[in-house]
């Protein structure tokens, strides 16, 4: 299976480009970046520590996706939008990583996903993914006299927050809950709040270090405390997902799926 990467001279690109090495049945089809890239012109291959694969990094990013059986992309959300139009336009499947998305650009996506198979996910991690599962599970079970806070922190570099994944456990917690996040989301505390509002999932985030990404979520009442923890200290780890992801695109019908799909979780 072809696989394409864009934005791959960054860190995760190459963490991306060595998924696919590392992947049986996976061929890198080649690279991308942006015009005013530092890498065009090079072997994304040698740029991750592997052998030349004689590929050269380009700035034409229609090019690789009609290269490609499947693109993967953690850029940014304008990169994404435009890499969505593209799934759409060349039928070559997508996986996106790339969170803080506006409902603008995730309506864009949504629209390729009716033409092609997409794999969209706030973190590739089996264990993330796991975590999602329980999130929802508890939460369906504990009443509202637990409290539900969701705790992450990230690497100093990182842009947006709440990170996609600490989102993602909000939403997961409201569906088993059976309500919308968005009508029961604290995200932001400061100064003389008053009480903690009945029902609410609230959100703490923390930016330090080289965290790779921590996440907890808390179920909390008068007399008991739940937390599930999820820490990752490679970020490899979401590399290999999201290769796993793409070689799981091969012949699927499109739609847009999630890695929940992808693992066979029910």
């Amino acid at each position: 299976m072809k696989i394409g990467i864009v934005g791959c001279g960054g860190r995760m690109g190459r963490m991306l480009v060595q998924a696919v090495h590392q992947t049986p049945g996976a061929e890198l089809a080649g690279g991308s970046e942006s015009k005013q890239s530092e890498f065009l012109g090079q072997d994304p291959a040698l740029l991750a520590g592997l052998k030349a694969s004689g590929l050269k990094i380009t700035d034409d990013s229609r090019a690789l996706f009609e290269a490609s059986d499947c693109v993967v992309d953690f850029t940014v959300p304008a990169a994404t939008e435009m890499h969505a139009k593209l799934a759409l336009e060349t039928g070559t499947a997508l996986v996106p990583g790339t969170t803080g998305l506006s409902a603008d650009q995730q309506a864009v996506i949504v629209k390729a996903s009716k033409s092609v198979a997409i794999v969209q996910a706030a973190n590739y991690s089996i264990g993330v993914n796991l975590l999602l599962g329980l999130t929802e599970q508890v939460a369906g079970v504990l009443g509202e006299e637990f409290d539900i806070e969701v705790l992450e922190m990230h690497h100093r570099h990182k842009i947006d927050a709440p990170s996609g994944t600490a989102l993602a456990l909000g939403k997961a917690a409201a569906a088993g809950r059976g309500v919308n996040l968005d009508e029961v989301s604290d995200r932001v505390r400061d100064g003389h709040t008053g009480a903690r509002t009945v029902g609410n999932i609230g959100f703490a985030t923390l930016r330090g270090g080289m965290v790779v990404g921590d996440h907890t979520v808390i179920f909390a009442s008068d007399d008991e405390r739940i937390e599930i923890t999820h820490r990752a200290a490679d970020r490899g780890l979401f590399a290999k997902g999201a290769i796993r992801a793409a070689m799981w695109t091969a012949g699927k019908a499109p739609g847009l799926y999630s890695m929940r799909d992808v693992l066979g979780f029910d």
